[in-house]
């Protein structure tokens, strides 16, 4: 079995972007990180902060990252005319003509 990180986050990122999945997503995880219940005990100094701190990392990263993603679309729908590279106002609501 081939386990590394970065197919963990990938996992991960995955799930929060599928709006189907991503509320149960992050209320497992925050389960998780309120859980006495853990991948590696906390009462090990340091190994067991490891997990939790993993955890939070990916949890705020990503959801920081949908709500951009988020926010840039809302912006971006409710601005119907939007400057070119020239700064020049583009109608994106014009029809072609046939």
């Amino acid at each position: 079995m081939n386990f590394n990180i970065q197919s963990l986050h990938n996992w991960y990122r995955g799930l929060l972007q599928n709006p189907k999945y991503r509320w149960w997503v992050v209320a497992a995880s925050i389960a998780y990180l309120l859980s006495p219940i853990d991948l590696i005990p906390d009462f090990l100094p340091f190994a067991g902060l490891v997990d939790d701190t993993l955890i939070i990392s990916l949890l705020v990263s990503e959801v920081a990252q949908v709500a951009k993603t988020k926010l840039q679309s809302k912006t971006t729908r409710s601005t119907p005319n939007t400057p070119d590279a020239s700064g020049q106002v583009i109608d994106v609501r014009a029809v072609a003509a046939e």
